[in-house]
């Protein structure tokens, strides 16, 4: 304990000298994010330093290897940083689909050449990734991929497309599922390769969804060249690999720590009256609701964590997170849109930031379907968790 509190209070002093003030305001939204990469444009040198500065220390990654980029923290040790972050405010220095889902498969599945070429320009925010998985064909049903791998010899051939590529026109590399054999089962038949998005025969198109913007994209790949060392894992049993990694996508797109509380969102819109409670009645309840739903999420969300780094398995449990955390945040946004009144549904104009909440509350609709439909999640939960007869 004397170890933990003595680095508690190292972190309070290094947060205190590098933490810029800017970036100890909550965020716009979610394209205020620092995201990296080659091509990226930092909206401030503040932001800059702040993911450099981070970076430098290994805790954009706190609990990697030290020698793959990371901070080498203990699960204790990367609590207390946190914790220290949440105290000031401070931003999350780097938002990453390398950080939240390749890096924890790379960790496991990938050899050590990989992890070295591949994990450190994560850890500094260098490479920005996105995640190759869905197709026309094949959403939920993703087994039934159709994207085809060839081998040539000296590197591998990929043809087909990808649909729903979040953010793929930004992204410098693409984690890629592939069919590498069309005779075997089709869950046996699936290879997971890496590829560079510059590399020839690779276009990303945009697709514009209900809220007016278009992180998603749909992307095509003719006659891409891909090295034989970018296979990760073995040839035809990237499945295993395919559903490790979803389990971090579905905690990633569950976990709705880090944002307000709901009430004082509100209260910043229909403010308080004399008795310091909510101006609106009508909203005390659901906002009560709504935070005691929120905190007994968090606290499950905590002790899964816990118990996935301390060994135990995620598995469907995953699917329970992202299920009820995309409730939850569905029921946040609609609670806000309702606070806002008419403002809510200003839809440009910088008062409202071009109507981010607006755009967001649409939005939202997408999390029940992204990572796996919640109508999927909710048959893996009956079958695999609730035990349910006939599931």
């Amino acid at each position: 304990m004397s170890d933990l509190k003595e680095f508690r209070q190292d972190v309070r002093d290094w947060l205190a000298d590098n933490c810029p003030e800017e970036m100890r305001t909550p965020m716009k939204g979610f394209d205020d994010a620092c995201w990296g990469g080659r091509g990226y444009k930092f909206a401030s040198k503040a932001q800059e330093d702040w993911m450099n500065a981070m970076a430098s220390k290994g805790w954009t990654v706190p609990t990697w290897p030290k020698e793959y980029g990371g901070g080498g923290l203990s699960k204790e040790e990367a609590k207390v940083l946190k914790s220290e972050m949440k105290r000031i405010n401070a931003r999350s220095p780097l938002s990453s689909f390398g950080i939240w889902m390749l890096g924890p498969a790379l960790l496991k599945f990938g050899n050590e050449a990989q992890k070295q070429e591949h994990l450190p320009p994560i850890a500094r925010g260098e490479i920005r990734w996105c995640q190759g998985y869905s197709e026309p064909g094949a959403g939920s049903d993703l087994a039934s991929l159709q994207t085809k791998c060839e081998d040539k010899g000296d590197h591998f051939l990929v043809n087909g497309q990808k649909v729903w590529t979040s953010y793929a026109d930004k992204a410098d590399w693409i984690f890629c599922l592939v069919r590498t054999d069309f005779e075997a089962s089709k869950h046996n038949g699936i290879s997971f390769v890496l590829f560079d998005m510059e590399t020839p025969g690779v276009e990303a198109k945009p697709i514009k969804l209900i809220s007016g913007r278009s992180p998603f994209c749909e992307t095509f790949f003719e006659d891409v060249k891909v090295r034989k060392d970018n296979l990760v894992g073995e040839l035809n049993k990237g499945w295993t690999i395919a559903k490790y990694l979803l389990t971090h996508e579905r905690e990633m797109i569950g976990d709705i720590g880090s944002s307000r509380p709901i009430s004082e969102v509100v209260a910043a819109s229909v403010g308080l009256d004399e008795n310091k409670k909510l101006a609106d009645p009508m909203l005390r309840a659901k906002v009560a609701q709504t935070e005691v739903d929120e905190w007994a999420y968090m606290l499950t969300l905590t002790r899964k964590l816990a118990e996935a780094k301390a060994g135990a398995s995620l598995g469907a449990d995953s699917s329970m997170l992202k299920y009820y955390g995309t409730e939850l945040n569905k029921r946040r946004y609609e609670l806000m849109m309702d606070a806002a009144g008419h403002d809510g549904l200003e839809w440009e104009g910088e008062r409202s930031n071009d109507g981010d909440l607006a755009r967001m509350w649409l939005r939202t609709k997408g999390n029940s379907i992204e990572g796996g439909t919640s109508e999927v999640q909710l048959n893996i939960i009956s079958k695999h968790i609730l035990r349910m007869p006939g599931a």
